[in-house]
């Protein structure tokens, strides 16, 4: 991204991704939002900039998250059977 688009990004407040499910998974982000600890606990000190950054850390474990769990609802395919 060039840096006159990412200093047009700033003038736009980056409102919280929050859903109100705030669960934290078993590495500690939060099942809803996907943001960690840190993240969810210091967004208002964040600037605009670094909130535009974990929203798509945020987007990334999303997506990552989506495609384990379409791993999971696939049948296994069987191992190498042996006949003999």
């Amino acid at each position: 991204m060039s840096k006159e688009i990412r200093d047009q990004l700033q003038l736009f407040n980056v409102d919280s991704p929050c859903i109100g499910i705030c669960e934290v998974n078993n590495r500690g982000y939060c099942k809803g939002c996907f943001r960690s600890r840190d993240e969810r606990f210091h967004w208002q000190k964040f600037s605009e900039g670094d909130k535009s950054k974990i929203l798509k850390l945020c987007h990334r474990r999303r997506k990552r998250k989506s495609s384990q769990n379409k791993g999971d609802d696939e049948p296994q395919s069987p191992q190498n059977l042996s006949l003999f």
